[in-house]
């Protein structure tokens, strides 16, 4: 069974990522989306949160699940066994910061290979950071995400 490990903050998850994942499920048998817990960044949304936001998505997929981890990557993809990695790019200044850590993560672990998916052009600008922002000014942000994850950005704004 072929496997990729799509790993990301997911601060809110966004239709890019919907579209990445959507399409890596074309090309794998099983997609782990690993929400990074990264203790040096203050989240809008608890881990949990990003996680179930991602389960209930992808509630009718049962060839994705949803899993954390803080930490490298490569130690991740070992306990999962996986070693296939999926990253979205969506223009050319995100090539080079993830040519590096794909570099690196291969040299820290040779068996790793990592996939680069071209975001739709539709979703080319979009980021989770531009969606937080919009929201937080009382932006439309349905373009931008599912009505989920809208629902959620309103009652996370409004508390």
């Amino acid at each position: 069974m072929k496997t990729a490990i799509y790993p990301g903050s997911f601060d809110p998850i966004t239709n890019g990522h919907i579209d990445v994942i959507s399409r890596a499920l074309a090309i794998f048998d099983r997609v782990v989306v690993g929400v990074i817990h990264n203790p040096s960044k203050a989240p809008l949304f608890e881990l949990n949160e990003r996680m179930a936001m991602i389960q209930e998505l992808f509630v009718h997929e049962p060839r994705l699940s949803v899993n954390t981890f803080n930490g490298l990557l490569i130690d991740f993809a070992k306990e999962q066994n996986v070693f296939n990695i999926i990253r979205g790019l969506r223009a050319v200044s995100d090539f080079d910061y993830e040519f590096q850590m794909a570099i690196t993560n291969r040299h820290l672990s040779p068996q790793l290979d990592t996939i680069f998916l071209m975001t739709d052009v539709t979703y080319s600008y979009l980021s989770s950071s531009l969606v937080k922002q919009v929201a937080k000014y009382g932006g439309d942000v349905s373009t931008f995400v599912p009505l989920l994850v809208e629902s959620h950005l309103k009652d996370k704004l409004n508390e």
